[in-house]
């Protein structure tokens, strides 16, 4: 099952992908139902992160109370993707 969303291909909902021809967002991915499928996007474009504990820490500090609210936020899906030890 493939879902053509945002002039991307995605393999299936709440699989992430990277998007190199994003100007500003270096992942995407689809939330939501296969009929209703929401795009998000997340992560910037040439950031250098998860270098270090540290960074990782600060990040997850800076950015908790979105993180928490699930699935619906870019937070939460940058955290899983790109901040992961």
């Amino acid at each position: 099952m493939t879902i053509e969303r945002g002039g991307h291909t995605f393999k299936g909902l709440r699989i992430p992908i990277r998007t190199p021809n994003h100007k500003t967002k270096s992942h995407a991915v689809l939330i939501g139902t296969k009929k209703d499928p929401i795009l998000k996007r997340f992560g910037e474009q040439g950031a250098k992160t998860n270098q270090s504990a540290s960074q990782r820490k600060k990040f997850k500090s800076r950015h908790a109370r979105n993180i928490a609210k699930g699935e619906t936020s870019a937070a939460y899906w940058a955290n899983k993707v790109k901040w992961q030890a």
